[in-house]
């Protein structure tokens, strides 16, 4: 249920990525399309935006399911970075899906010579992917460090007693 719940925000995230990230601007000659300023910096932001909103969302929903399970526990960790994994995928899908088409070359015909438009959405490190499941983890492991209730010192009956349990002589 939590990998799911957790995966399902990847759509929120694909849609935040695709309105958020830069556009990269390609240019046509008439025989070859290149990139209108070939030293900008537009295809890093793309990645750079896909990986903070994904840092946020991985944080956003290790806070959601501590505040809902109060524990931790390897179970609920693995769901969390299994719907982070699925998420990230299906963000990165849906706004690969939803930018502009990925046929450049007949979009740069359809455009015309000279003309500006942008480059397909696409995430060229895919590192980044990971980015939603590590904060997950990071986040929920020091929400369960900080607040979770304790499990009992199975060391404690022995307190005060000598070597093996044994009453102090």
């Amino acid at each position: 249920m939590i990998t799911v719940g957790v995966a399902l925000g990847g759509l929120l995230l694909g849609l935040l990525w695709r309105w958020l990230a830069p556009n990269v601007p390609l240019v046509s000659d008439g025989t070859a399309v290149y990139l209108k300023d070939s030293e900008g910096e537009q295809a890093i932001g793309v990645d750079g935006t896909f990986t903070l909103l994904a840092l946020g969302f991985g944080a956003l929903s290790a806070l959601v399911v501590f505040l809902v399970r109060k524990r931790g526990g390897v179970p609920l960790v693995l769901a969390l970075t299994a719907g982070g994994l699925l998420g990230s995928v299906l963000a990165w899908r849906l706004g690969v899906w939803l930018g502009p088409t990925q046929d450049v070359v007949a979009h740069a015909k359809e455009v015309g010579k000279g003309v500006t438009f942008p480059a397909p959405l696409k995430l060229g490190a895919k590192g980044a992917l990971l980015a939603w499941p590590i904060a997950a983890l990071l986040v929920h492991l020091g929400l369960t460090a900080l607040f979770a209730p304790r499990d009992p010192d199975p060391f404690e009956q022995y307190q005060g007693r000598g070597p093996w349990g044994a009453p102090p002589a």
